[in-house]
């Protein structure tokens, strides 16, 4: 009689990949049996592991899987977000938020040294010294809940989007390491004349300082981990619903109802699809046009789209009219962020 063949081990582990979508979401987190190391993201670790090394900094973060990105205090890693561990979690995630934070390589590496930035700041605690707090700020101020940047702000750098390194000192660290580590980085000359050239150089001096010592803070401990995770995906994503659930109205509401209906039809287009597709052809020529950054474009074309799915606008009548409707309301939308403070934004 022939031995029986053991089933592979992947296979054993991703049992749940054929299930629907309703029973995914009725498994507990702690079921689902993902770590780093046995999933694509591994290389991605790996790969900012050779960042870090190239600036000859002999520390490494470490990594586990969470429910989302998170950077806990005094803790010198950080957790990757479930979802990308596994395609199948990646087409659920898009399923329920429509959206898949870090979900190409180049969004995900920003976010890594993001997150490596957070790391770092804890392993040697920078944020005790006195010239990390009169560059960046007092880590200890309280961390808000929402934030109202300033678009034309040049005293912080921009890497992650919606102005972010505005948001609290730490946030503020994390986003200069984050642009001073990406490999070829041109920050001498891309932030030449803006005061954020300061923290740049600063952290610099820094990592200099530091690239060899051993850490202060060496706790290898995963917080929050998928492992020990007993809530199921329908609990997660119900709570992650909530919290994002469409807030009050915003000012820019009232242009986006005069260009898209909030009538379905059986052949009527998301409001959010269109604006996605004009987007690559829209963005240099609203730069120019408007005379401001393409990262200023950039952020407010995304917050557009966030906002048609929130309200679950349609693209109503002609399609030619509409292409030419939706350009006049992404030109007056970053003339009116670049005017202003700009709207406060929730973190």
């Amino acid at each position: 009689m022939p031995a029986r063949t053991r089933p592979r081990r992947s296979a054993r582990r991703d049992w749940w990949v054929k299930l629907s979508d309703e029973e995914l979401l009725d498994l507990r987190f702690c079921d689902l049996g993902l770590t780093v190391d046995r999933s694509p993201l591994q290389r991605y670790v790996e790969r900012l592991y050779a960042e870090l090394e190239r600036r000859g900094i002999a520390f490494r973060p470490h990594c586990w899987l969470g429910e989302e990105w998170f950077s806990p205090d005094g803790v010198p890693g950080f957790a990757l977000p479930f979802y990308l561990a596994h395609p199948r979690l990646r087409r659920l995630e898009r399923r329920m938020l429509h959206e898949v934070e870090g979900g190409n390589r180049n969004w995900f590496m920003r976010i890594m040294r993001h997150e490596a930035g957070h790391a770092i700041d804890n392993a040697y605690r920078l944020r005790r010294r006195r010239q990390w707090r009169e560059t960046f700020g007092p880590a200890s101020l309280p961390y808000p809940d929402s934030y109202r940047p300033r678009p034309g702000s040049r005293r912080y750098v921009q890497h992650l989007g919606s102005w972010y390194a505005q948001s609290h000192p730490t946030e503020d660290f994390a986003e200069t390491f984050a642009v001073w580590l990406k490999p070829w980085s041109r920050w001498r000359s891309d932030y030449r004349d803006w005061p954020a050239l300061g923290k740049l150089e600063f952290v610099d001096t820094l990592m200099t300082e530091v690239a060899t010592q051993p850490p202060l803070v060496r706790t290898r401990a995963h917080v929050d981990s998928l492992a020990q995770d007993t809530r199921t995906l329908r609990q997660h994503y119900a709570a992650v619903l909530k919290r994002y659930a469409v807030p009050t109205r915003r000012e820019e509401d009232e242009l986006l109802e005069r260009v898209f209906s909030y009538e379905p039809g059986p052949r009527r287009m998301r409001a959010a699809t269109l604006l996605r597709r004009l987007r690559p052809k829209l963005h240099d020529a609203l730069a120019t046009r408007v005379g401001c950054s393409e990262y200023l474009v950039h952020q407010v074309m995304r917050a557009a789209i966030r906002r048609c799915t929130e309200l679950g606008l349609y693209v109503a009548g002609d399609r030619r009219r509409a292409v030419r409707h939706a350009e006049w309301l992404l030109g007056r939308l970053v003339r009116a962020f670049e005017r202003s403070a700009g709207r406060r934004l929730t973190l």
